[in-house]
């Protein structure tokens, strides 16, 4: 059974039917998602933060309380890190320009919506 499902996405996959969901300026929200979970998800799992979690969550009040609730702020956070000892995913050449960018979408999305 589970040969067939990776059969079936690898086939959708080939044929363009990602099921991805595109922010109006063409970014892949989907593919943020895929790399959030892949490169963010340890210490921003469900929105939180667990280096400093008392006021830096990816909620939607904790990043319009420190100013990074914007697709520019968090572009900015996630390329340069931080010095509480976030990578930073852009200047060590980690994540792509697009990516990035797609994650900062993903971020909104979910700040906006509430966290799960």
């Amino acid at each position: 059974m589970r040969k067939f499902t990776m059969f079936a996405v690898g086939t959708a996959l080939a044929f363009g039917i990602s099921g991805a969901a595109l922010a109006d300026d063409g970014t892949d929200v989907k593919k943020g998602e895929e790399i959030f979970n892949a490169h963010c998800v340890a210490c921003h799992a469900g929105g939180g933060n667990v280096i400093t979690p008392e006021g830096k969550s990816l909620s939607k009040a904790d990043l319009e309380a420190n100013g990074k609730f914007g697709e520019d702020a968090i572009i900015e956070q996630v390329t340069n890190g931080s010095e509480t000892g976030m990578t930073a995913f852009g200047t060590m050449g980690i994540l792509e320009e697009k990516d990035i960018k797609a994650v900062s979408k993903y971020v909104l999305k979910q700040a906006e919506k509430g966290w799960e």
